[in-house]
């Protein structure tokens, strides 16, 4: 895409996703922190629904660990990985505490020294908790920048780089939210809604659908 189509392809994102933000619930930057470790391949929903009781027994750092891993484990049994992610979760509360008095990190390097935390979950809480610029991709940001021709890549760090440089500086900060609600609603893996999405005639893909979903 030209800077141009670019520009343009961010503005009708933008125009059609008024209010671009995560679909986790919480209510601090540790919750939001807590939320991301947990879906990993889960669904924003079913992540929901178990910190829904999760965070009213245990919202804090110090709380988390006194719950233990048998208590986390409760509350999300029901997500995919659950053993693991309960232990991570009590480990990365503790360091929390240990390393960071209870606050979550604004640093990558840090917060990617946290138990469970990835490049990618760091990139989700430094955005949606500090407002910073980043571009955490997953399988939507994934697809759309590859299936769009915005940001081509073999791998989510070439999508990731490709997509901050090729992003409007007006756009970088919500950019992220965008692609991911425009990948999750619009153009989704199996059956994207081609004749409904707002950027059908900037996007280079050569196999659009016909029909709405």
């Amino acid at each position: 895409m030209t800077p141009r189509q670019r520009n343009q392809f961010f503005a009708r994102l933008a125009a059609a996703i008024p209010e671009p933000k995560t679909e986790l619930r919480s209510r601090s930057a540790y919750q939001l922190l807590v939320s991301v470790v947990l879906s990993a391949q889960a669904t924003d929903k079913s992540v929901n629904e178990a910190t829904r009781t999760l965070f009213r027994e245990a919202g804090t750092p110090v709380k988390m660990v006194a719950l233990g891993v048998d208590g986390v484990k409760r509350h999300i049994r029901r997500i995919g990985l659950f053993n693991t992610k309960a232990e991570n979760v009590v480990k990365l509360s503790a360091q929390l505490l240990e390393r960071h008095k209870g606050r979550v990190p604004r640093e990558r390097a840090e917060l990617e020294a946290l138990p469970g935390v990835g490049r990618k979950t760091a990139n989700v809480v430094l955005n949606t908790a500090f407002g910073e610029p980043t571009m955490a991709v997953d399988t939507h940001i994934f697809r759309v920048g590859n299936r769009t021709g915005l940001a081509p890549g073999k791998t989510p760090r070439q999508v990731e780089d490709g997509l901050l440089a090729a992003t409007p500086p007006e756009y970088l900060r919500d950019a992220h939210h965008l692609l991911i609600l425009h990948g999750r609603y619009c153009c989704t893996a199996r059956k994207p809604a081609c004749p409904r999405c707002p950027v059908a005639d900037l996007c280079t893909w050569p196999d659009k659908t016909m029909e709405t979903t």
